[in-house]
Protein backbone atom coordinates (compact mmCIF):
# COMPACT_ATOMS: atom_id res chain seq x y z
CA UNK A 1 0.00 0.00 0.00
CA UNK A 2 1.36 3.78 -0.75
CA UNK A 3 2.06 5.85 2.04
CA UNK A 4 0.18 9.24 1.77
CA UNK A 5 2.67 11.38 0.33
CA UNK A 6 2.91 9.14 -2.57
CA UNK A 7 -0.82 9.36 -3.83
CA UNK A 8 -1.61 10.36 -6.97
CA UNK A 9 -3.17 13.72 -7.10
CA UNK A 10 -6.48 14.26 -8.84
CA UNK A 11 -5.06 16.59 -11.35
CA UNK A 12 -2.68 13.64 -12.30
CA UNK A 13 -5.16 11.10 -13.15
CA UNK A 14 -7.31 13.95 -15.07
CA UNK A 15 -4.15 13.88 -17.47
CA UNK A 16 -4.35 10.19 -17.65
CA UNK A 17 -7.81 9.76 -18.33
CA UNK A 18 -7.39 12.85 -20.65
CA UNK A 19 -4.90 11.08 -22.48
CA UNK A 20 -6.37 7.95 -22.71
CA UNK A 21 -9.40 9.27 -24.47
CA UNK A 22 -7.70 11.18 -27.11
CA UNK A 23 -4.09 9.05 -27.52
CA UNK A 24 -2.77 12.80 -28.28
CA UNK A 25 0.02 14.54 -25.94
CA UNK A 26 -1.42 17.60 -27.51
CA UNK A 27 -5.64 17.33 -27.91
CA UNK A 28 -5.22 15.98 -24.17
CA UNK A 29 -3.39 18.70 -23.37
CA UNK A 30 -6.10 21.00 -24.61
CA UNK A 31 -9.10 19.28 -23.06
CA UNK A 32 -7.11 19.90 -19.48
CA UNK A 33 -6.17 23.62 -20.03
CA UNK A 34 -2.44 23.32 -19.73
CA UNK A 35 0.20 23.05 -22.09
CA UNK A 36 1.95 19.63 -23.54
CA UNK A 37 4.84 19.65 -21.53
CA UNK A 38 2.88 20.16 -18.41
CA UNK A 39 0.82 17.02 -19.41
CA UNK A 40 3.54 15.09 -20.46
CA UNK A 41 5.63 16.08 -17.00
CA UNK A 42 2.31 15.28 -14.80
CA UNK A 43 2.43 11.73 -16.70
CA UNK A 44 5.73 11.02 -15.68
CA UNK A 45 5.62 11.92 -12.44
CA UNK A 46 2.35 9.50 -11.87
CA UNK A 47 3.80 7.03 -13.34
CA UNK A 48 6.99 7.64 -11.50
CA UNK A 49 4.90 7.64 -8.15
CA UNK A 50 3.10 4.22 -9.46
CA UNK A 51 6.11 2.88 -9.90
CA UNK A 52 5.22 1.63 -13.59
CA UNK A 53 4.17 2.82 -16.62
CA UNK A 54 1.02 3.81 -17.77
CA UNK A 55 1.32 4.80 -21.31
CA UNK A 56 3.95 3.58 -24.63
CA UNK A 57 5.20 6.82 -26.21
CA UNK A 58 6.64 7.35 -29.74
CA UNK A 59 6.66 9.97 -31.84
CA UNK A 60 3.91 9.02 -34.15
CA UNK A 61 1.30 7.59 -31.35
CA UNK A 62 0.31 6.83 -27.85
CA UNK A 63 -0.76 3.23 -26.44
CA UNK A 64 -1.96 2.61 -23.16
CA UNK A 65 -0.83 0.18 -21.34
CA UNK A 66 -2.77 -2.20 -19.85
CA UNK A 67 -2.39 -1.20 -16.12
CA UNK A 68 -3.15 2.24 -18.01
CA UNK A 69 -6.17 1.05 -18.89
CA UNK A 70 -7.44 -0.51 -15.50
CA UNK A 71 -6.20 2.42 -13.85
CA UNK A 72 -8.52 4.85 -16.32
CA UNK A 73 -11.34 3.30 -14.71
CA UNK A 74 -11.22 4.22 -11.39
CA UNK A 75 -9.75 7.65 -12.05
CA UNK A 76 -13.37 8.01 -13.67
CA UNK A 77 -14.78 7.04 -10.47
CA UNK A 78 -12.37 9.53 -8.35
CA UNK A 79 -13.07 12.49 -10.46
CA UNK A 80 -16.71 11.90 -10.57
CA UNK A 81 -16.68 11.83 -6.70
CA UNK A 82 -14.67 14.91 -5.93
CA UNK A 83 -16.46 16.75 -8.83
CA UNK A 84 -19.55 15.90 -7.02
CA UNK A 85 -18.41 17.04 -3.68
CA UNK A 86 -16.99 20.02 -5.03
CA UNK A 87 -20.52 20.81 -6.39
CA UNK A 88 -22.73 20.45 -3.49
CA UNK A 89 -19.96 22.76 -1.23
CA UNK A 90 -20.70 25.35 -4.41
CA UNK A 91 -24.47 24.90 -4.07
CA UNK A 92 -24.15 25.44 -0.26
CA UNK A 93 -25.19 21.75 0.70
CA UNK A 94 -28.53 21.45 -1.33
CA UNK A 95 -28.38 18.38 -2.58
CA UNK A 96 -31.10 19.04 -5.28
CA UNK A 97 -29.14 21.33 -7.29
CA UNK A 98 -26.12 21.11 -9.33
CA UNK A 99 -25.78 19.01 -12.51
CA UNK A 100 -26.47 15.22 -13.10
CA UNK A 101 -25.36 12.86 -15.92
CA UNK A 102 -28.17 11.05 -16.39
CA UNK A 103 -28.39 8.14 -19.42
CA UNK A 104 -31.88 6.79 -20.48
CA UNK A 105 -33.01 3.77 -22.71
CA UNK A 106 -34.43 5.39 -26.23
CA UNK A 107 -37.56 2.98 -25.47
CA UNK A 108 -37.83 5.34 -22.25
CA UNK A 109 -36.90 9.27 -23.15
CA UNK A 110 -38.92 10.26 -25.99
CA UNK A 111 -42.07 8.91 -24.24
CA UNK A 112 -41.34 10.50 -20.56
CA UNK A 113 -39.30 12.90 -20.49
CA UNK A 114 -40.82 15.79 -22.10
CA UNK A 115 -43.67 15.61 -19.28
CA UNK A 116 -41.51 15.08 -16.71
CA UNK A 117 -38.18 17.38 -16.80
CA UNK A 118 -41.11 20.35 -16.34
CA UNK A 119 -41.92 19.08 -13.38
CA UNK A 120 -39.04 18.39 -12.12
CA UNK A 121 -37.97 22.07 -12.94
CA UNK A 122 -40.90 23.63 -10.95
CA UNK A 123 -39.70 20.96 -7.98
CA UNK A 124 -36.03 21.30 -8.12
CA UNK A 125 -34.98 24.56 -10.03
CA UNK A 126 -31.54 24.36 -9.07
CA UNK A 127 -31.02 20.63 -10.64
CA UNK A 128 -29.84 20.23 -13.77
CA UNK A 129 -30.16 17.39 -16.61
CA UNK A 130 -27.09 16.31 -18.86
CA UNK A 131 -29.23 13.78 -21.21
CA UNK A 132 -27.44 10.63 -22.74
CA UNK A 133 -29.08 8.01 -25.03
CA UNK A 134 -28.18 4.38 -25.19
CA UNK A 135 -29.16 1.14 -24.87
CA UNK A 136 -28.87 -0.63 -21.51
CA UNK A 137 -25.50 -2.08 -21.01
CA UNK A 138 -23.84 1.13 -22.47
CA UNK A 139 -25.44 2.67 -20.08
CA UNK A 140 -24.19 0.80 -17.62
CA UNK A 141 -20.45 0.86 -18.67
CA UNK A 142 -20.63 3.84 -18.53
CA UNK A 143 -21.60 4.63 -14.71
CA UNK A 144 -19.35 2.00 -13.72
CA UNK A 145 -16.62 3.91 -15.41
CA UNK A 146 -18.27 7.29 -14.13
CA UNK A 147 -19.30 9.33 -17.11
CA UNK A 148 -22.52 9.00 -15.95
CA UNK A 149 -24.04 9.71 -12.27
CA UNK A 150 -27.48 8.38 -13.10
CA UNK A 151 -29.39 6.02 -15.07
CA UNK A 152 -32.53 5.85 -16.08
CA UNK A 153 -33.83 2.73 -17.23
CA UNK A 154 -35.97 -0.73 -17.69
CA UNK A 155 -36.02 -3.83 -15.24
CA UNK A 156 -35.36 -6.70 -14.50
CA UNK A 157 -32.06 -6.46 -15.29
CA UNK A 158 -28.66 -7.63 -13.24
CA UNK A 159 -26.59 -4.42 -11.56
CA UNK A 160 -24.18 -5.69 -9.73
CA UNK A 161 -22.45 -3.16 -7.53
CA UNK A 162 -25.36 -0.58 -7.99
CA UNK A 163 -28.28 0.34 -6.41
CA UNK A 164 -31.51 0.60 -7.39
CA UNK A 165 -34.59 2.58 -7.03
CA UNK A 166 -38.00 1.31 -8.73
CA UNK A 167 -40.55 3.63 -10.23
CA UNK A 168 -43.47 2.43 -11.78
CA UNK A 169 -44.63 -0.50 -13.55
CA UNK A 170 -44.84 -0.86 -17.86
CA UNK A 171 -47.24 -3.04 -19.15
CA UNK A 172 -46.37 -4.70 -22.82
CA UNK A 173 -49.25 -4.41 -25.35
CA UNK A 174 -49.86 -6.28 -28.65
CA UNK A 175 -49.81 -4.40 -31.58
CA UNK A 176 -50.40 -5.25 -35.45
CA UNK A 177 -51.86 -3.25 -38.17
CA UNK A 178 -55.76 -2.59 -37.57
CA UNK A 179 -56.63 -4.60 -41.07
CA UNK A 180 -54.76 -7.71 -39.53
CA UNK A 181 -55.80 -6.89 -35.52
CA UNK A 182 -57.50 -10.44 -34.83
CA UNK A 183 -61.57 -10.09 -34.07
CA UNK A 184 -62.58 -10.65 -30.47
CA UNK A 185 -64.54 -13.35 -30.41
CA UNK A 186 -67.11 -13.11 -27.40
CA UNK A 187 -66.29 -15.83 -24.33
CA UNK A 188 -62.95 -16.52 -25.62
CA UNK A 189 -59.95 -14.97 -24.38
CA UNK A 190 -57.56 -13.45 -26.35
CA UNK A 191 -54.72 -16.23 -27.64
CA UNK A 192 -51.28 -14.93 -27.45
CA UNK A 193 -49.34 -17.84 -28.93
CA UNK A 194 -51.71 -18.07 -31.61
CA UNK A 195 -51.16 -14.89 -33.02
CA UNK A 196 -47.76 -14.69 -32.70
CA UNK A 197 -47.97 -18.34 -35.21
CA UNK A 198 -49.61 -16.37 -37.35
CA UNK A 199 -47.41 -14.21 -38.61
CA UNK A 200 -43.65 -12.37 -38.48
CA UNK A 201 -42.85 -10.96 -34.76
CA UNK A 202 -40.66 -7.87 -34.82
CA UNK A 203 -38.79 -7.09 -32.11
CA UNK A 204 -35.78 -4.74 -31.13
CA UNK A 205 -31.87 -5.50 -31.77
CA UNK A 206 -30.56 -7.46 -28.67
CA UNK A 207 -29.14 -5.54 -25.77
CA UNK A 208 -32.41 -3.56 -26.40
CA UNK A 209 -34.89 -3.65 -22.79
CA UNK A 210 -37.83 -5.68 -24.63
CA UNK A 211 -35.39 -9.12 -24.85
CA UNK A 212 -35.15 -8.86 -21.00
CA UNK A 213 -38.40 -8.30 -20.02
CA UNK A 214 -39.81 -10.84 -23.68
CA UNK A 215 -43.25 -12.98 -22.75
CA UNK A 216 -42.58 -16.91 -22.33
CA UNK A 217 -44.52 -17.26 -25.51
CA UNK A 218 -41.59 -15.41 -27.36
CA UNK A 219 -39.27 -18.20 -26.62
CA UNK A 220 -41.49 -20.90 -29.13
CA UNK A 221 -41.87 -17.87 -31.37
CA UNK A 222 -37.55 -17.74 -31.21
CA UNK A 223 -37.27 -21.28 -32.14
CA UNK A 224 -39.66 -21.37 -34.92
CA UNK A 225 -37.84 -18.82 -36.90
CA UNK A 226 -40.81 -16.25 -36.19
CA UNK A 227 -38.61 -13.69 -34.40
CA UNK A 228 -37.39 -10.91 -36.71
CA UNK A 229 -34.35 -8.70 -34.39
CA UNK A 230 -33.97 -5.98 -36.89
CA UNK A 231 -35.19 -2.70 -35.41
CA UNK A 232 -33.29 -0.15 -33.65
CA UNK A 233 -36.03 1.42 -32.11
CA UNK A 234 -39.70 1.46 -31.76
CA UNK A 235 -40.97 4.41 -33.74
CA UNK A 236 -39.52 1.97 -36.64
CA UNK A 237 -40.60 -0.61 -35.14
CA UNK A 238 -44.65 1.36 -35.27
CA UNK A 239 -43.66 1.83 -39.01
CA UNK A 240 -42.87 -1.94 -40.00
CA UNK A 241 -45.92 -2.92 -38.55
CA UNK A 242 -47.74 -0.23 -40.41
CA UNK A 243 -46.73 -1.53 -43.81
CA UNK A 244 -47.95 -5.31 -42.99
CA UNK A 245 -44.26 -6.57 -42.44
CA UNK A 246 -45.39 -8.50 -38.82
CA UNK A 247 -46.46 -7.49 -35.01
CA UNK A 248 -44.54 -6.41 -32.13
CA UNK A 249 -45.09 -5.32 -28.67
CA UNK A 250 -45.30 -1.75 -27.38
CA UNK A 251 -44.83 -0.51 -23.77
CA UNK A 252 -47.62 1.31 -22.62
CA UNK A 253 -45.32 4.83 -22.27
CA UNK A 254 -44.96 4.87 -25.58
CA UNK A 255 -48.53 4.04 -26.51
CA UNK A 256 -49.59 6.90 -24.01
CA UNK A 257 -47.18 8.79 -25.43
CA UNK A 258 -48.13 9.19 -28.47
CA UNK A 259 -46.38 6.14 -30.83
CA UNK A 260 -49.07 5.24 -32.32
CA UNK A 261 -50.60 8.81 -33.70
CA UNK A 262 -51.07 9.12 -37.49
CA UNK A 263 -50.43 5.24 -37.83
CA UNK A 264 -52.89 2.41 -38.98
CA UNK A 265 -51.36 0.64 -35.54
CA UNK A 266 -53.90 -0.75 -32.73
CA UNK A 267 -52.86 -2.52 -29.83
CA UNK A 268 -54.44 -5.15 -27.46
CA UNK A 269 -54.30 -6.20 -23.66
CA UNK A 270 -52.65 -9.68 -23.71
CA UNK A 271 -55.01 -10.60 -20.84
CA UNK A 272 -53.11 -13.58 -18.67
CA UNK A 273 -49.96 -13.23 -21.21
CA UNK A 274 -49.53 -9.53 -19.89
CA UNK A 275 -45.78 -8.83 -19.01
CA UNK A 276 -44.41 -5.57 -17.77
CA UNK A 277 -40.93 -3.72 -17.36
CA UNK A 278 -40.26 -1.91 -14.41
CA UNK A 279 -39.07 1.36 -14.88
CA UNK A 280 -36.65 2.67 -12.74
CA UNK A 281 -33.24 4.50 -11.42
CA UNK A 282 -29.51 2.78 -10.42
CA UNK A 283 -26.64 4.80 -9.73
CA UNK A 284 -23.54 3.28 -8.20
CA UNK A 285 -23.77 2.23 -4.91
CA UNK A 286 -21.49 4.64 -1.94
CA UNK A 287 -21.84 7.16 -4.84
CA UNK A 288 -21.22 10.93 -3.16
CA UNK A 289 -24.33 12.16 -4.52
CA UNK A 290 -26.72 9.18 -3.02
CA UNK A 291 -28.80 11.71 -0.92
CA UNK A 292 -29.63 13.15 -4.45
CA UNK A 293 -31.13 10.18 -5.89
CA UNK A 294 -32.63 9.28 -3.07
CA UNK A 295 -34.70 12.72 -3.35
CA UNK A 296 -34.81 12.60 -7.13
CA UNK A 297 -36.28 8.31 -6.57
CA UNK A 298 -38.92 10.03 -4.54
CA UNK A 299 -39.76 12.74 -6.22
CA UNK A 300 -40.40 10.38 -9.24
CA UNK A 301 -42.16 8.12 -7.56
CA UNK A 302 -44.83 9.72 -6.34
CA UNK A 303 -45.03 11.90 -9.30
CA UNK A 304 -45.29 8.69 -11.92
CA UNK A 305 -48.46 7.55 -9.27
CA UNK A 306 -50.40 11.11 -10.76
CA UNK A 307 -49.61 11.57 -14.17
CA UNK A 308 -47.92 8.00 -15.18
CA UNK A 309 -51.06 6.06 -16.62
CA UNK A 310 -51.43 2.53 -18.20
CA UNK A 311 -52.87 2.15 -21.95
CA UNK A 312 -56.76 1.30 -21.52
CA UNK A 313 -58.73 0.99 -24.90
CA UNK A 314 -60.97 3.58 -25.90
Amino acid sequence: MFAMSALPNLRHLRYLVALHDHLNFGRAAAACFVTQSTLSAGIRELEAQLGAQVAERSKRSVVITPLGHRLVARARLLLREAEALVAMAAEDGNPMAGTIDLGVLPTIGPFLLPRLIPALGRQFPQLRLALREDKTGNLLDQLAEGRLDLVLMAFPYDTPGMETRMLFDDAYRFATRKDDAPRPVKGKRFDLQAQIDERNLLLLEHDHCLHSHALPALQHAAEVGRVNFSSTSLHTLVAMVSEGMGATFLPDLAITGGILKGTSVVVQPLGDAASARTIGLCWRRNAARRETFVQLGDFLHAWAARHVKPWAPA
